[in-house]
């Protein structure tokens, strides 16, 4: 199967918003790398756990996504909102391999809302 990295994205795109995450993690190889401002985390299992953790952070926030694609690579500039916290400088980059997510590097900062 093989896949653009756009095809990749938008689909990921939608597998999130279903937040199932044995579902997420399909979109990446066996053996990807998710590279967190906490940790390292390898394999498809270690991709959902630090998915999971992320989501769980941030229920029900509202995204705002900047894509720029180079080849097989992703620039994603992203914020997010919710009720308690913001997200700024929110920057991941995606390489794409044999149609999948081969490595997820993900920075940003994290910041409680006050009223």
């Amino acid at each position: 199967m093989s896949r653009t990295p756009q095809e990749v994205f938008t689909d990921h795109g939608n597998r999130l918003g279903t937040g199932d995450l044995d579902l997420i993690s399909r979109n990446y190889t066996e053996d990807a790398v998710l590279l967190t401002p906490e940790s390292t985390l390898t394999g498809r299992e270690g991709v959902r756990r630090g998915i999971g953790a992320l989501l769980a952070r941030l229920p029900d926030a509202d995204w705002q996504l900047t894509p720029r694609f180079a080849g097989d690579v992703l620039l994603l500039r992203w914020s997010a909102t919710t009720d308690t916290h913001e997200v700024t400088d929110g920057v991941d980059t995606f390489v794409f391999r044999d149609g999948l997510i081969s490595a997820q590097t993900v920075h940003y900062t994290l910041t409680p809302r006050t009223a």
